[in-house]
Protein backbone atom coordinates (compact mmCIF):
# COMPACT_ATOMS: atom_id res chain seq x y z
CA UNK A 1 0.00 0.00 0.00
CA UNK A 2 1.38 3.37 -1.07
CA UNK A 3 1.53 6.17 1.25
CA UNK A 4 -1.00 8.83 -0.51
CA UNK A 5 -3.47 11.69 0.22
CA UNK A 6 -6.06 9.10 -0.48
CA UNK A 7 -4.56 6.59 2.43
CA UNK A 8 -3.29 9.94 5.04
CA UNK A 9 -0.08 10.26 4.33
CA UNK A 10 1.44 12.43 6.91
CA UNK A 11 5.24 13.56 6.24
CA UNK A 12 6.13 16.13 8.28
CA UNK A 13 9.96 17.65 8.96
CA UNK A 14 13.27 18.64 6.66
CA UNK A 15 12.82 15.61 4.24
CA UNK A 16 11.03 18.46 2.23
CA UNK A 17 11.56 21.79 4.24
CA UNK A 18 12.80 23.18 7.13
CA UNK A 19 9.56 23.47 8.73
CA UNK A 20 7.36 21.49 10.89
CA UNK A 21 4.56 21.51 8.15
CA UNK A 22 2.58 19.11 6.93
CA UNK A 23 2.65 17.85 3.05
CA UNK A 24 0.31 15.34 1.35
CA UNK A 25 0.69 13.15 -1.60
CA UNK A 26 -1.79 12.72 -4.06
CA UNK A 27 -1.96 8.48 -5.99
CA UNK A 28 0.91 8.47 -8.67
CA UNK A 29 2.98 10.89 -7.51
CA UNK A 30 6.89 9.77 -5.73
CA UNK A 31 6.29 9.13 -2.33
CA UNK A 32 9.15 10.28 -0.07
CA UNK A 33 9.71 7.00 1.55
CA UNK A 34 10.81 5.53 -2.09
CA UNK A 35 13.27 8.09 -2.14
CA UNK A 36 15.15 7.85 1.21
CA UNK A 37 18.42 9.86 0.36
CA UNK A 38 15.94 13.25 0.26
CA UNK A 39 15.61 12.63 4.46
CA UNK A 40 17.54 15.33 6.21
CA UNK A 41 20.83 14.96 8.73
CA UNK A 42 19.80 17.61 10.82
CA UNK A 43 16.04 16.38 12.49
CA UNK A 44 13.22 14.00 11.89
CA UNK A 45 11.37 13.37 8.65
CA UNK A 46 7.82 11.68 10.62
CA UNK A 47 5.33 9.24 8.64
CA UNK A 48 1.68 8.78 9.36
CA UNK A 49 -0.37 5.68 8.48
CA UNK A 50 -4.08 5.75 8.08
CA UNK A 51 -3.76 1.26 8.59
CA UNK A 52 -1.77 2.28 11.87
CA UNK A 53 -3.72 5.30 13.12
CA UNK A 54 -1.62 5.21 17.16
CA UNK A 55 1.89 4.51 15.21
CA UNK A 56 3.75 6.80 13.67
CA UNK A 57 7.60 6.72 11.83
CA UNK A 58 10.31 9.12 13.23
CA UNK A 59 13.15 8.94 10.73
CA UNK A 60 16.84 11.22 9.99
CA UNK A 61 19.62 10.44 7.23
CA UNK A 62 23.20 9.83 9.07
CA UNK A 63 26.64 10.61 7.17
CA UNK A 64 29.05 8.36 7.57
CA UNK A 65 28.17 7.24 11.03
CA UNK A 66 29.67 3.71 11.63
CA UNK A 67 29.83 2.90 7.85
CA UNK A 68 32.14 4.85 6.29
CA UNK A 69 31.90 2.79 2.54
CA UNK A 70 28.85 5.06 1.14
CA UNK A 71 26.48 3.17 2.66
CA UNK A 72 23.20 5.12 3.43
CA UNK A 73 22.18 4.80 6.98
CA UNK A 74 19.32 6.08 8.64
CA UNK A 75 18.28 6.10 12.32
CA UNK A 76 14.77 6.95 14.36
CA UNK A 77 12.21 6.04 16.63
CA UNK A 78 9.10 3.53 15.66
CA UNK A 79 6.50 5.13 18.27
CA UNK A 80 3.72 3.07 19.21
CA UNK A 81 1.51 5.38 21.12
CA UNK A 82 3.20 6.37 24.08
CA UNK A 83 5.93 4.14 23.51
CA UNK A 84 9.34 4.85 21.26
CA UNK A 85 11.39 2.14 19.66
CA UNK A 86 14.54 3.31 19.19
CA UNK A 87 16.78 1.61 15.58
CA UNK A 88 19.79 2.10 13.30
CA UNK A 89 19.66 1.51 10.08
CA UNK A 90 22.16 0.25 7.16
CA UNK A 91 21.91 -0.64 3.97
CA UNK A 92 23.55 -3.37 2.17
CA UNK A 93 27.13 -2.97 1.03
CA UNK A 94 26.35 -5.03 -2.13
CA UNK A 95 23.07 -4.71 -3.55
CA UNK A 96 20.87 -2.62 -1.18
CA UNK A 97 17.86 -1.99 -4.19
CA UNK A 98 17.63 -5.94 -4.10
CA UNK A 99 19.33 -7.59 -1.05
CA UNK A 100 17.08 -8.68 2.03
CA UNK A 101 16.09 -7.42 5.31
CA UNK A 102 17.44 -8.04 8.58
CA UNK A 103 16.65 -6.99 11.89
CA UNK A 104 19.04 -7.86 15.05
CA UNK A 105 18.27 -7.88 18.95
CA UNK A 106 20.45 -8.84 21.61
CA UNK A 107 18.55 -10.71 24.89
CA UNK A 108 19.10 -9.78 28.51
CA UNK A 109 16.04 -9.10 28.65
CA UNK A 110 16.68 -5.57 28.98
CA UNK A 111 20.26 -5.53 26.62
CA UNK A 112 20.61 -2.83 23.80
CA UNK A 113 21.34 -3.85 20.19
CA UNK A 114 24.45 -1.89 19.89
CA UNK A 115 26.22 -4.61 21.61
CA UNK A 116 25.95 -6.39 18.28
CA UNK A 117 26.14 -3.37 16.39
CA UNK A 118 29.71 -1.98 17.58
CA UNK A 119 31.03 -5.34 19.17
CA UNK A 120 29.80 -8.14 17.04
CA UNK A 121 28.22 -8.12 13.06
CA UNK A 122 27.57 -4.21 12.48
CA UNK A 123 29.77 -2.20 10.22
CA UNK A 124 32.03 -1.24 12.59
CA UNK A 125 33.81 -2.01 15.73
CA UNK A 126 34.11 -0.28 18.76
CA UNK A 127 36.15 -1.52 21.37
CA UNK A 128 38.47 1.05 23.04
CA UNK A 129 38.84 4.93 23.20
CA UNK A 130 39.73 5.19 19.48
CA UNK A 131 36.20 4.72 18.40
CA UNK A 132 34.48 3.20 15.47
CA UNK A 133 36.39 1.16 12.83
CA UNK A 134 35.46 -0.63 9.99
CA UNK A 135 34.39 -3.71 10.03
CA UNK A 136 35.00 -5.95 6.80
CA UNK A 137 32.86 -8.67 8.34
CA UNK A 138 29.79 -6.98 8.85
CA UNK A 139 26.61 -8.48 8.17
CA UNK A 140 25.38 -5.85 5.92
CA UNK A 141 27.72 -6.72 3.23
CA UNK A 142 24.54 -8.76 1.30
CA UNK A 143 21.92 -7.63 3.64
CA UNK A 144 20.57 -4.75 5.03
CA UNK A 145 20.42 -4.71 8.92
CA UNK A 146 18.14 -2.82 11.46
CA UNK A 147 19.42 -3.15 15.24
CA UNK A 148 16.62 -2.28 16.97
CA UNK A 149 16.48 -0.94 20.75
CA UNK A 150 13.66 -3.31 22.72
CA UNK A 151 11.76 -3.91 24.73
CA UNK A 152 10.54 -0.06 25.53
CA UNK A 153 13.10 1.06 27.83
CA UNK A 154 16.17 -0.40 26.88
CA UNK A 155 18.77 1.67 24.99
CA UNK A 156 17.66 4.76 23.66
CA UNK A 157 14.13 3.95 23.44
CA UNK A 158 11.54 4.57 25.80
CA UNK A 159 8.15 5.74 27.02
CA UNK A 160 6.76 9.08 27.68
CA UNK A 161 4.44 8.21 30.81
CA UNK A 162 6.49 5.49 32.72
CA UNK A 163 4.68 2.48 30.33
CA UNK A 164 6.47 -0.49 30.61
CA UNK A 165 6.34 -4.14 28.68
CA UNK A 166 7.37 -7.05 31.23
CA UNK A 167 6.80 -10.13 28.80
CA UNK A 168 7.88 -10.67 25.49
CA UNK A 169 3.99 -11.34 24.10
CA UNK A 170 3.73 -8.22 24.85
CA UNK A 171 6.97 -7.17 23.38
CA UNK A 172 5.93 -8.78 20.33
CA UNK A 173 3.26 -6.34 19.72
CA UNK A 174 5.25 -3.07 19.39
CA UNK A 175 8.11 -5.51 17.55
CA UNK A 176 5.23 -6.32 14.93
CA UNK A 177 3.60 -2.99 14.70
CA UNK A 178 7.85 -1.49 13.68
CA UNK A 179 8.33 -4.70 11.19
CA UNK A 180 5.08 -3.64 9.67
CA UNK A 181 5.06 0.42 9.79
CA UNK A 182 8.60 -0.15 8.15
CA UNK A 183 7.74 -1.81 5.01
CA UNK A 184 4.59 -0.42 4.72
CA UNK A 185 6.10 3.03 4.94
CA UNK A 186 9.53 2.64 3.15
CA UNK A 187 7.59 1.08 -0.34
CA UNK A 188 11.03 0.18 -2.17
CA UNK A 189 11.62 -2.84 0.44
CA UNK A 190 8.26 -3.93 0.27
CA UNK A 191 8.38 -7.75 -0.38
CA UNK A 192 12.29 -8.36 0.35
CA UNK A 193 12.94 -11.61 1.84
CA UNK A 194 13.11 -10.71 5.69
CA UNK A 195 14.74 -12.38 8.51
CA UNK A 196 14.60 -11.70 12.41
CA UNK A 197 17.81 -12.64 13.57
CA UNK A 198 19.04 -12.26 17.57
CA UNK A 199 21.32 -13.49 20.14
CA UNK A 200 20.80 -14.80 23.54
CA UNK A 201 17.44 -14.23 25.34
CA UNK A 202 16.63 -13.52 21.86
CA UNK A 203 15.96 -17.35 21.92
CA UNK A 204 12.73 -16.48 23.57
CA UNK A 205 11.79 -13.37 22.03
CA UNK A 206 11.94 -13.84 18.63
CA UNK A 207 10.13 -16.76 17.81
CA UNK A 208 7.34 -15.05 19.53
CA UNK A 209 7.82 -11.88 17.96
CA UNK A 210 8.11 -13.80 14.47
CA UNK A 211 4.69 -15.72 15.25
CA UNK A 212 3.33 -12.08 15.86
CA UNK A 213 4.45 -11.24 12.38
CA UNK A 214 2.88 -14.20 10.67
CA UNK A 215 -0.48 -13.73 12.62
CA UNK A 216 -0.48 -9.83 11.42
CA UNK A 217 0.17 -10.83 7.89
CA UNK A 218 -2.78 -12.39 7.93
CA UNK A 219 -4.51 -9.14 8.98
CA UNK A 220 -2.99 -7.40 6.52
CA UNK A 221 -3.76 -9.52 3.77
CA UNK A 222 -7.17 -9.65 4.46
CA UNK A 223 -7.52 -5.72 4.53
CA UNK A 224 -5.68 -5.74 1.22
CA UNK A 225 -2.17 -4.38 2.39
CA UNK A 226 1.31 -5.78 1.81
CA UNK A 227 2.50 -8.22 3.93
CA UNK A 228 6.05 -9.02 5.75
CA UNK A 229 8.01 -12.08 3.73
CA UNK A 230 9.49 -13.20 6.76
CA UNK A 231 11.86 -16.05 5.69
CA UNK A 232 13.02 -16.88 8.84
CA UNK A 233 14.34 -16.85 12.01
CA UNK A 234 17.91 -16.89 12.94
CA UNK A 235 19.09 -17.42 16.76
CA UNK A 236 22.56 -17.41 18.23
CA UNK A 237 23.02 -19.48 21.81
CA UNK A 238 19.42 -18.77 22.26
CA UNK A 239 17.76 -19.33 25.49
CA UNK A 240 14.02 -20.65 24.04
CA UNK A 241 13.43 -23.26 26.99
CA UNK A 242 15.17 -22.47 30.25
CA UNK A 243 14.77 -26.10 31.39
CA UNK A 244 16.48 -27.42 28.96
CA UNK A 245 19.62 -25.11 29.71
CA UNK A 246 19.31 -25.67 33.30
CA UNK A 247 19.87 -29.38 32.48
CA UNK A 248 22.52 -28.87 30.47
CA UNK A 249 24.51 -27.50 32.00
CA UNK A 250 26.51 -30.63 33.49
CA UNK A 251 26.94 -31.54 29.72
CA UNK A 252 29.39 -28.59 29.94
CA UNK A 253 31.07 -28.45 32.90
CA UNK A 254 31.18 -32.36 33.82
CA UNK A 255 31.67 -33.59 30.55
CA UNK A 256 34.32 -32.78 27.58
CA UNK A 257 31.42 -31.33 25.43
CA UNK A 258 33.22 -28.33 24.82
CA UNK A 259 36.96 -29.89 24.25
CA UNK A 260 38.48 -27.81 26.84
CA UNK A 261 38.12 -30.45 29.56
CA UNK A 262 35.93 -31.14 32.65
CA UNK A 263 35.49 -28.12 35.02
CA UNK A 264 34.40 -29.72 38.08
CA UNK A 265 35.25 -32.38 40.59
CA UNK A 266 33.94 -35.46 40.68
CA UNK A 267 31.35 -35.23 43.77
CA UNK A 268 30.25 -31.83 42.20
CA UNK A 269 28.97 -33.36 39.13
CA UNK A 270 27.08 -36.48 40.97
CA UNK A 271 25.36 -33.84 43.01
CA UNK A 272 24.00 -32.28 40.06
CA UNK A 273 23.29 -35.80 38.49
CA UNK A 274 20.64 -36.78 41.43
CA UNK A 275 19.62 -33.27 41.08
CA UNK A 276 18.29 -33.50 37.28
CA UNK A 277 15.29 -35.65 37.68
CA UNK A 278 14.33 -33.44 40.87
CA UNK A 279 14.78 -29.96 38.87
CA UNK A 280 12.86 -31.53 35.82
CA UNK A 281 9.81 -32.80 37.64
CA UNK A 282 9.47 -29.33 40.17
CA UNK A 283 9.71 -27.53 37.24
CA UNK A 284 7.60 -28.43 34.33
CA UNK A 285 4.98 -29.00 36.83
CA UNK A 286 5.31 -25.58 38.54
CA UNK A 287 6.40 -23.62 35.77
CA UNK A 288 5.21 -25.08 32.35
CA UNK A 289 2.00 -27.55 32.99
CA UNK A 290 0.47 -25.28 35.00
CA UNK A 291 2.09 -21.47 35.95
CA UNK A 292 2.44 -20.96 39.97
CA UNK A 293 4.47 -18.14 40.54
CA UNK A 294 5.68 -19.22 43.95
CA UNK A 295 6.32 -22.87 43.36
CA UNK A 296 7.94 -21.82 39.93
CA UNK A 297 10.29 -19.78 41.25
CA UNK A 298 11.00 -22.11 43.81
CA UNK A 299 11.51 -24.79 41.26
CA UNK A 300 14.03 -21.99 39.33
CA UNK A 301 15.95 -21.70 42.33
CA UNK A 302 16.51 -24.70 43.19
CA UNK A 303 18.00 -26.00 39.30
CA UNK A 304 19.84 -22.73 39.81
CA UNK A 305 21.01 -23.78 43.02
CA UNK A 306 22.27 -27.25 42.37
CA UNK A 307 22.87 -27.16 38.23
CA UNK A 308 23.19 -24.12 37.07
CA UNK A 309 24.94 -20.97 38.90
CA UNK A 310 25.43 -22.90 42.10
CA UNK A 311 28.00 -25.21 40.59
CA UNK A 312 29.42 -22.96 37.80
CA UNK A 313 30.37 -20.25 41.00
CA UNK A 314 33.11 -22.54 42.13
CA UNK A 315 34.97 -21.71 39.47
CA UNK A 316 35.87 -18.36 40.45
CA UNK A 317 36.65 -15.93 37.95
CA UNK A 318 35.88 -18.27 34.30
CA UNK A 319 34.14 -16.31 32.22
CA UNK A 320 30.67 -17.74 31.76
CA UNK A 321 30.40 -16.54 28.01
CA UNK A 322 34.02 -18.04 27.13
CA UNK A 323 35.39 -20.78 28.97
CA UNK A 324 38.05 -20.28 27.60
CA UNK A 325 38.68 -16.66 28.79
CA UNK A 326 39.13 -15.52 32.40
CA UNK A 327 36.10 -12.69 33.58
CA UNK A 328 38.08 -9.75 34.39
CA UNK A 329 35.10 -7.61 35.13
CA UNK A 330 31.29 -7.42 36.08
CA UNK A 331 30.02 -8.11 32.60
CA UNK A 332 32.54 -10.81 31.37
CA UNK A 333 33.39 -8.10 28.45
CA UNK A 334 29.70 -8.04 26.96
CA UNK A 335 29.50 -4.01 27.85
CA UNK A 336 32.66 -2.23 26.73
CA UNK A 337 33.14 1.16 29.34
CA UNK A 338 34.42 2.89 25.47
CA UNK A 339 31.03 2.39 23.96
CA UNK A 340 29.00 3.68 26.78
CA UNK A 341 31.12 6.72 26.91
CA UNK A 342 30.32 6.93 22.96
CA UNK A 343 26.66 6.78 23.20
CA UNK A 344 26.24 8.69 26.10
CA UNK A 345 28.59 11.59 24.38
CA UNK A 346 26.15 14.42 23.23
CA UNK A 347 27.46 15.17 19.83
CA UNK A 348 26.71 11.22 18.90
CA UNK A 349 23.26 12.06 20.77
CA UNK A 350 22.57 14.64 18.49
CA UNK A 351 23.64 12.96 15.32
CA UNK A 352 21.57 10.28 16.20
CA UNK A 353 18.78 12.09 16.85
CA UNK A 354 18.40 10.88 20.73
CA UNK A 355 15.19 11.90 22.40
CA UNK A 356 15.81 14.25 25.26
CA UNK A 357 13.75 12.30 27.17
CA UNK A 358 16.25 9.67 27.05
CA UNK A 359 18.72 9.72 29.95
CA UNK A 360 21.96 8.33 30.21
CA UNK A 361 22.69 5.46 27.99
CA UNK A 362 23.55 1.49 29.71
CA UNK A 363 24.33 -1.32 27.93
CA UNK A 364 21.24 -3.34 30.26
CA UNK A 365 18.77 -1.53 31.76
CA UNK A 366 17.88 -3.30 35.22
CA UNK A 367 15.12 -2.30 35.63
CA UNK A 368 13.65 -3.71 32.57
CA UNK A 369 15.27 -6.90 33.36
CA UNK A 370 13.73 -6.95 37.01
CA UNK A 371 10.53 -6.63 35.55
CA UNK A 372 10.71 -9.23 32.91
CA UNK A 373 11.67 -11.50 35.81
CA UNK A 374 9.14 -10.62 38.25
CA UNK A 375 6.72 -11.56 35.41
CA UNK A 376 8.20 -14.91 35.61
CA UNK A 377 9.08 -14.44 31.64
CA UNK A 378 12.05 -15.94 31.63
CA UNK A 379 9.97 -19.55 32.73
CA UNK A 380 7.81 -20.08 29.63
CA UNK A 381 9.17 -21.58 26.81
CA UNK A 382 9.32 -20.17 23.23
CA UNK A 383 9.76 -24.28 21.78
CA UNK A 384 5.72 -24.40 20.56
CA UNK A 385 6.34 -21.01 18.77
CA UNK A 386 9.24 -22.66 17.32
CA UNK A 387 7.23 -25.42 16.00
CA UNK A 388 4.19 -23.47 14.83
CA UNK A 389 6.57 -21.46 12.77
CA UNK A 390 8.16 -24.46 11.10
CA UNK A 391 5.00 -25.90 10.37
CA UNK A 392 4.02 -22.68 8.33
CA UNK A 393 7.42 -22.73 6.31
CA UNK A 394 9.48 -20.40 8.25
CA UNK A 395 12.97 -21.70 7.98
CA UNK A 396 14.62 -21.55 11.65
CA UNK A 397 18.81 -21.51 12.52
CA UNK A 398 20.01 -22.60 15.38
CA UNK A 399 24.01 -21.62 15.65
CA UNK A 400 25.87 -21.43 19.02
CA UNK A 401 29.27 -21.14 19.74
CA UNK A 402 30.65 -24.13 21.86
CA UNK A 403 33.06 -22.12 24.70
CA UNK A 404 29.53 -20.42 25.65
CA UNK A 405 28.32 -21.47 29.21
CA UNK A 406 25.39 -19.33 29.75
CA UNK A 407 23.26 -20.68 26.77
CA UNK A 408 25.25 -23.68 25.79
CA UNK A 409 24.71 -25.53 22.45
CA UNK A 410 24.33 -28.42 24.05
CA UNK A 411 21.11 -27.26 25.32
CA UNK A 412 20.16 -25.77 22.41
CA UNK A 413 20.68 -29.10 20.30
CA UNK A 414 18.68 -30.69 23.23
CA UNK A 415 15.71 -28.50 22.79
CA UNK A 416 15.69 -28.53 19.15
CA UNK A 417 15.26 -32.37 19.24
CA UNK A 418 12.19 -32.08 21.60
CA UNK A 419 10.13 -30.14 19.00
CA UNK A 420 7.11 -31.87 18.51
CA UNK A 421 6.54 -31.02 14.51
CA UNK A 422 5.74 -32.78 11.54
CA UNK A 423 9.59 -32.66 10.67
CA UNK A 424 11.39 -33.51 13.99
CA UNK A 425 11.62 -37.07 12.75
CA UNK A 426 13.46 -36.31 9.18
CA UNK A 427 16.12 -33.72 11.53
CA UNK A 428 16.36 -35.69 14.69
CA UNK A 429 17.62 -38.66 12.09
CA UNK A 430 20.29 -36.20 10.72
CA UNK A 431 23.92 -37.40 11.63
CA UNK A 432 25.92 -34.12 12.56
CA UNK A 433 28.27 -33.00 9.73
CA UNK A 434 31.51 -30.93 9.33
CA UNK A 435 31.18 -27.43 7.94
CA UNK A 436 33.48 -25.49 6.68
CA UNK A 437 34.88 -21.75 5.47
CA UNK A 438 37.58 -21.06 3.28
CA UNK A 439 38.59 -25.26 3.52
CA UNK A 440 38.68 -25.27 7.44
CA UNK A 441 36.58 -26.99 9.68
CA UNK A 442 34.14 -24.60 11.19
CA UNK A 443 31.67 -26.34 13.35
CA UNK A 444 29.27 -29.34 13.06
CA UNK A 445 25.54 -28.77 11.37
CA UNK A 446 22.45 -30.97 10.51
CA UNK A 447 19.26 -29.69 8.90
CA UNK A 448 16.27 -31.36 7.98
CA UNK A 449 12.75 -30.08 6.95
CA UNK A 450 13.47 -25.97 7.27
CA UNK A 451 15.41 -26.37 10.50
CA UNK A 452 19.45 -26.41 10.92
CA UNK A 453 21.16 -26.11 13.67
CA UNK A 454 25.22 -25.28 13.64
CA UNK A 455 27.80 -24.93 16.07
CA UNK A 456 30.51 -22.55 15.94
CA UNK A 457 33.67 -24.36 17.77
CA UNK A 458 36.08 -21.76 19.72
CA UNK A 459 33.68 -19.11 19.48
CA UNK A 460 31.68 -18.23 22.98
CA UNK A 461 28.28 -16.65 23.55
CA UNK A 462 29.02 -13.37 20.80
CA UNK A 463 29.82 -15.54 17.67
CA UNK A 464 30.12 -12.45 15.40
CA UNK A 465 33.05 -11.04 18.08
CA UNK A 466 34.67 -14.19 18.00
CA UNK A 467 34.45 -15.86 14.52
CA UNK A 468 33.71 -13.05 12.34
CA UNK A 469 34.90 -14.69 9.04
CA UNK A 470 33.02 -17.74 10.08
CA UNK A 471 29.89 -16.10 11.49
CA UNK A 472 29.41 -13.58 8.40
CA UNK A 473 29.90 -17.30 5.90
CA UNK A 474 27.10 -18.83 7.84
CA UNK A 475 24.43 -15.67 7.29
CA UNK A 476 25.66 -15.21 4.20
CA UNK A 477 24.32 -18.84 2.80
CA UNK A 478 21.66 -18.98 5.28
CA UNK A 479 20.09 -15.73 3.58
CA UNK A 480 20.98 -17.09 0.34
CA UNK A 481 19.02 -20.50 1.15
CA UNK A 482 22.25 -22.32 0.41
CA UNK A 483 23.48 -25.29 3.08
CA UNK A 484 26.19 -24.45 5.53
Amino acid sequence: MMWSLGRALVVVGAALSSSAQQAFFQEGFPAPEQQLSALSTEEFSTFTHASFPNHRVRIKRLEDFCDTTGVKSYSGYIDVEARHLFFYFFESRNKPEEDPVLLWTNGGPGCSSTTGLFLELGPCRLEDEEGPKHNPYSWNANASVFFIDQPIGVGYSYADHGEAVTTTEQGAVDVAAFVSIFFETFDSFAGRDFHLTGESYAGRYLPVYAAAIVDANAKAAAEGRKTVNLKSVVIGNGSSDRLTQALSSYDILCTNTTGLGTFLPISTCVRMRNAMPRCKTWFTESCLDMYDAMSCEAAASFCRTELSYGPFSLLGGLNRYDLSQQCDDPGCGITKTALIDFLNDADVRKTLGVDRKVGNFTGCAPDVGSAFNQAGDMYHSSRVYIEELLERGIRILQFAGTYDWVCNWVGVLNNAHAMQWTGAKAFNSQEMREWQVDGARAGLVKSAKGLTFATVEGAGHLVPSAKPVEALAMINRWIADKEL
